[in-house]
């Protein structure tokens, strides 16, 4: 049985998932759904109530009855490669691949619907709350007096995008930042922004859940930095393993079940209290600065789980690694 991993040619990440997957010997099958049709092609047929599907890539032929689990990691979006790309050969491509693969008896991580469902930011903050994961007060308003009422009853203030993304060709990263004491919020009105109550916090949490596996790893943080965004804000020491407290472990693995995800990567500060406070799940997120720096099987763990049979444990312990993973 083939494990099949759908992601970008350029993907450090999924390397490191393909190492320990070849190392225990697992059949593995790597594509970018960009490539199709051209590098990737397909076959699908349906005679006499049954289903004979097959995936082409890197000059490797797979069954769709023979694949045991799927990994949409990143995946490029379908018939973007082609000499004439189109919206309508993208939808075709998307529906002929995902399709297919639906059909199948693979187990998933994730599902794409739950997978663009997941990273809706609002729903995630209605998903976390509803789990019992302590969530700062936000807003999200196009309203320029209720961000003006809102900075009234939470004084210390970030924003962030709603989406994560970037308007900009190449999309590039926007910090989350500190609101000035003095903003005036008319600018909301143009676009829906999205305001929080700043934890003050004494360190960043990242938490890798791998099916029923949770690895949380911590980072100190300078206490009142301007610079609040764990990716550009100052430290006083690397990521290191960190314990996940019972009611965080919980409902987190509430949060999954509702989300339907088997994996994801939760970001949180931590205050002065001890208080793991949520900021986002990213269905998707990289995890190899945090095994490098930890030494935490974060990837064994994840191969583990794509390469286990049907039935098995899913809160089995990933076999012992056969040499270093990094």
């Amino acid at each position: 049985m083939t494990v099949l991993i759908l992601t970008s040619e350029q993907d450090v990440t999924a390397d490191m998932v393909v190492t320990e997957l070849h190392a225990a010997g697992v059949p593995v099958v790597r594509l970018d759904p960009a490539d199709l049709p051209g590098a990737v092609a397909l076959s699908g047929e349906y005679v006499h109530g049954t289903f004979q599907g097959h995936l082409s890539a890197a000059g490797r032929l797979v069954s769709t009855s023979g694949l045991r689990s799927i990994w949409v990691r990143r995946p490029g979006v379908p018939a973007t490669r082609v000499p004439e790309p189109s919206d309508w050969l993208t939808e075709e491509a998307s529906q002929a691949l995902y399709g297919m693969l639906h059909g199948t008896g693979a187990r998933w991580m994730n599902r794409p619907d739950a997978a663009r469902r997941a990273r809706r930011k609002p729903w995630q903050l209605h998903l976390a709350q509803r789990s019992g994961l302590p969530v700062p007060a936000t807003l999200i308003t196009t309203f320029p007096q209720a961000a003006r009422d809102f900075a009234e009853r939470f004084p210390d203030l970030v924003v962030k995008p709603v989406s994560g993304t970037h308007p900009q060709d190449p999309p590039r990263a926007v910090p989350t930042s500190r609101v000035a004491p003095d903003a005036d919020f008319a600018a909301v009105a143009f676009g829906p922004t999205l305001l929080q109550r700043r934890i003050p916090k004494r360190a960043d949490i990242r938490l890798t859940a791998v099916g029923d596996q949770l690895l949380a790893a911590r980072k100190p943080a300078v206490p009142d930095a301007d610079d609040v965004d764990v990716r550009f804000a100052p430290s006083t020491g690397p990521w290191e393993p960190a314990d996940v407290p019972p009611r965080i472990a919980a409902a987190v693995h509430a949060y999954l079940r509702q989300a339907e995800l088997a994996y994801g990567a939760f970001d949180f500060a931590e205050d002065a209290d001890g208080i793991w406070w949520f900021l986002e799940c990213n269905q998707s997120g990289q995890f190899g600065f945090v095994e490098l720096e930890t030494g935490q099987p974060i990837a064994r763990t994840l191969a583990h789980w794509l390469a286990r049979e049907e039935g098995e444990e899913t809160g089995a312990e990933p076999p012992p690694s056969p040499g270093p993973s990094h």
